[in-house]
Formats: structure tokens, C-alpha cells, sequence
């Protein structure tokens, strides 16, 4: 399959304009979960169903960058969910603005074969600043004195005051935190039916998150998966019928598989041991200096960029690596190259976990030394990705009532701090990052039309794929 021309299909754009089209994205989908979802399955059998290759790292934000742009990481330059920003000497994780993706959008290829062709982000990232014509996006009120309430931002703004009537405010500590579960994803659902139903884009984008959580907590063969699989697949079906009803073409596609793991890789703890990374002290509390430091690692999964800052200290870094257990491969520029991460973001090494180990942001030596946030879900301060944020301590035997006593601080208003994230890594059983090792554990791309496609779709050929059935390729 060529770039250019990604199968074959049936689906033709009438006379009136582009054929509407819904993509679901259905984080952690794999033909193993899809045995549990007869809604989906079904849309695969009466329509088309193949394997998705993914793009290294396979994480959220570089994956949905590539279906959009059509281009890999080393182009788009989106190298992972977040990266070392060295012109400002600072970790940032999870930034929302579309400016950070470079290249031509898949709205932006639309418009030129259709001017006036209309798109809804229902919560696909980096969303804010996109030029699509409704947005919907998690972005909590950050109060003056330091709270932070569940919240979202939509474009235009009227649409925020519209969907709360409606569906209540966005339930952000349901879409992360210890609390992530269905009510998130079923919240984007009804979002994603009222802006079909109410401005009929010709391209509606829904981000379903829901399978990210308990496999990641409890792994993807554990019962407790299989049937949040089954309660999002439910959950989905008011809006399969509504697309059916309005003939509306249905893509649902994964960024990738989630694999179970059994092992941490403390791979910022192997740097300092080495003398490489550096830490600034406050209050007791140890901070990553990643501006001072000669090495460091921003943990993403099971990939992890580790920023070098001279030339010189590239054989000690990988010294210190060499011998670290969970490592599969480390990356150089020509490895890099080779994977299509080759982009000035990337660090100067990128480490790859084994398919049972995933990568920690850890830094300090000694827990007592930790900073406050790191038992806080704070994704916008760790120097990295924290699965752990989806727990709460087990071992502090006053957890849950430190809950209950920051909800009840909250709900009065008062400045709280929900400060039950556990500092042992080891309860968590899922990740993924790595290229899947078969098409059973990685992503795959259903459609409710036939013989869209009659080959394994690449990540790059997604956007032309949805040209091609809106009718405009």
C-alpha cells in the first residue's frame, strides 16, 4: 500500500458534498480486547477491518500527530507525550497547544478539495489553537489560590456553558487520577452525539480513553479489562446507531496495544548514581536540575529520551545504561534515523524498554527526599510520565481519608491536596510504547464500509484514508 492511495474503496462523495465521517479513537484497542466488543467487531465484519502499524514511541500524542499529518515523528516533530524543551531548560508533558505539530493537517488537505469543509475535535490532543471549527479539549480552572477544578475549553466558547447544561461539568478526576474509569469516556460520548446531532460536521473526532486505565492498572488479560472493553463497547453503541441513522461513515482505530509488565526501570536513578544527573534541594524536597545536569531521561511509557547535554558525556550515558536490566535497546542518531525520530526535540539517546519493562521518571535516591507532587496526580509538574497517578497508596492506611477530607476541603472551597499516589511503581501490570511484537498485541482500524481497505493500514496512511472516504482524495 502506497502512501497515496491506502486500499481500495467503495465509499464516493454525492453530488451535495463530502460523505460525513466519525473517527473514534479507542485508546488500547487490539484484536484480543475486540473479542469483548460485539458493537465493534460487528462494524469490522459488515464493513472492513486490518492491522494499524504504529510509530515509535506508540503513545497518544506522537500517534495521533502522525494520522493527522501523514508523516512520522522526525517530521511532525511530536517525539513523544512531552520532551525537554531546551530553549526553555524545562520538562513539559501534555501541553495542548497545535502549533507544537508540524506539517499539513488533514483539515487543512480537506479544505483545499472542499473549501467550507467543517470539522469537531471532541477531545483528540493538542487540540487548542487547531483550526477546526468546534473544539472540546480537558483543561481544568486553576483558582488564584492554587485549586484546581474539573473543567474544559471548547471553541467557540458559547459551546462550554452548552455541553455543562447539558451533560454537567467535564469530569476530569474520571479522565485520570486513581478515579479514571467509564464516566470520562461516556461524557466525550454524549458531547460527540450532541455536536453531531446539533452542527452536523463533515468530520467529527472522538477520543475514548477508557481502556487505558485498568490496563495499565490490572494488565490486558486480566477479567477486569476484558470487561471495561465490554462497558466502553456499550457505551459506544447510541453512537454507532446515530452515525448508521444519519449515514455517517465510522472509522474506529488504536494508537496502540497495551502489554503487561512486570518490571520498573528507574532509569534517571541509574544517571544519578553515575554522577550524570543533578538535583536542586527546597525544602527538603529534591528537584530534577535538567539544566545543570550532564544527562537525564524523560520517562514516556516504555521509551524514554535521554538529553545529553555535551558531546562528550555520550560514553559515559551509555556506560551508565549499558548494564541497567529492562533496557532492550538505546537508540543513537543513526538508531533514531532508522525509527523516523531523527527530529531536535528527540534526546540525544532515546532508550527502549524490554516488553515486560516500562520506565519510570524517578530521580531521587531516598523517598523521604521526594518532592510533594510526586504523591500528587500532577502531570504537568513529574519530569515524566507517572502510570502510578492511577492508585492510591496501599500502604498508607489513612489514604482514603485523606481523600474524603480533600473533597470535603474542596467542596467548601478551601485550598486542598489530594496527596494519595503511592511511590512504589510495582502495583502497575500495563504499558506500551514499544512497536508491537505481533499484530494479536497491537493496534488495528475498523470501518463501516466495505472493502475500505483490503490491506494493513500504516499510521502515515490514515490521513489519506479519510480523504479518500469523504470522497475528497
Amino acid at each position: 500500500m502506497s502512501n497515496d492511495a491506502p486500499g481500495t474503496t467503495t465509499g464516493t462523495a454525492d453530488r451535495e458534498g463530502p460523505t460525513p465521517l466519525l473517527v473514534l479513537d479507542v485508546v488500547g484497542l487490539t484484536p484480543q480486547l475486540l473479542s469483548h466488543m460485539p458493537n465493534l467487531t460487528a462494524l469490522g465484519k459488515q464493513g472492513a477491518r486490518a492491522p494499524l502499524s504504529t510509530v515509535l514511541p506508540a503513545v497518544t500524542c506522537a500517534a495521533q500527530s502522525t494520522f493527522l499529518t501523514g508523516t512520522m515523528p522526525a517530521e511532525h516533530g511530536i517525539v513523544a507525550n512531552g520532551w525537554y524543551f531546551r530553549e526553555l531548560g524545562d520538562v513539559l508533558l501534555w501541553r495542548q497547544h497545535n502549533g507544537l505539530v508540524e506539517g499539513d493537517k488533514l483539515w487543512d488537505a480537506a479544505r483545499r478539495a472542499h473549501p467550507g469543509y467543517t470539522v469537531a475535535n471532541i477531545c483528540w490532543w493538542y487540540a487548542m489553537g487547531a483550526d477546526t471549527d468546534w473544539t472540546v479539549t480537558p483543561r481544568p480552572v486553576y483558582y488564584a489560590d492554587g485549586r484546581k477544578e474539573p473543567d474544559c475549553y471548547t471553541r467557540p466558547p458559547a459551546l462550554h456553558d452548552e455541553l455543562t447544561d447539558k451533560l454537567g461539568t467535564f469530569p476530569l478526576f474520571h479522565f485520570w487520577g486513581p478515579g479514571a474509569d467509564l464516566v470520562s469516556s461516556q461524557w466525550i460520548i454524549d458531547a460527540t452525539r450532541h455536536i453531531i446531532a446539533t452542527r452536523t460536521p463533515d468530520l467529527a473526532l472522538c477520543y475514548l480513553p477508557h481502556l487505558d486505565y485498568d490496563l495499565q492498572r490490572y494488565g490486558p488479560d486480566d477479567p477486569r479489562s476484558h470487561r471495561a472493553a465490554a462497558d466502553l463497547d456499550r457505551a459506544i453503541a447510541p453512537l454507532l446507531a446515530d452515525a448508521r441513522a444519519e449515514g455517517r461513515t465510522v472509522v474506529a482505530l488504536s494508537e496502540y496495544g497495551i502489554t503487561r509488565v512486570s518490571r520498573p526501570v528507574d532509569i534517571n536513578r541509574a544517571l544519578r548514581r553515575a554522577g550524570l544527573l543533578e538535583v536542586h534541594t527546597q525544602d527538603g524536597m529534591e528537584y530534577l536540575d535538567p539544566m545543570a545536569s550532564r544527562a537525564f531521561a524523560v520517562a514516556d511509557h516504555q521509551l524514554a529520551h535521554i538529553y545529553v547535554r555535551r558531546p562528550e558525556d555520550l560514553e559515559a550515558t551509555r556506560a551508565a545504561l549499558a548494564d541497567l536490566p529492562g533496557i532492550d535497546q538505546l537508540l543513537d542518531d543513526e538508531g533514531k534515523k532508522a525509527h523516523h525520530l531523527d527530529h531536535p526535540r528527540s534526546g540525544e539517546l532515546v532508550a527502549v524498554a524490554e516488553k515486560d519493562a516500562w520506565f519510570t521518571y524517578y530521580y531521587w535516591l531516598d523517598d523521604a527526599r521526594a518532592p510533594d507532587f510526586a504523591q500528587l496526580v500532577e502531570i504537568h509538574r513529574k519530569p515524566g510520565y507517572d502510570p502510578v497517578e492511577l492508585f492510591m497508596d496501599p500502604e498508607d492506611p489513612y489514604v482514603r481519608l485523606k481523600a474524603v477530607s480533600a473533597v470535603a476541603r474542596k467542596k467548601l472551597g478551601m485550598r486542598y491536596r489530594m496527596a494519595v499516589v503511592p511511590l512504589d511503581p510495582s502495583p502497575i501490570r500495563g504499558s506500551h510504547g514499544r512497536l508491537p511484537e505481533s499484530d494479536d498485541e497491537g493496534p488495528l482500524i475498523l470501518c463501516s464500509t466495505p472493502h475500505a481497505f483490503t490491506d494493513r493500514v500504516r499510521a502515515t496512511e490514515v490521513k489519506s484514508l479519510l480523504l479518500q472516504l469523504a470522497g475528497l482524495h
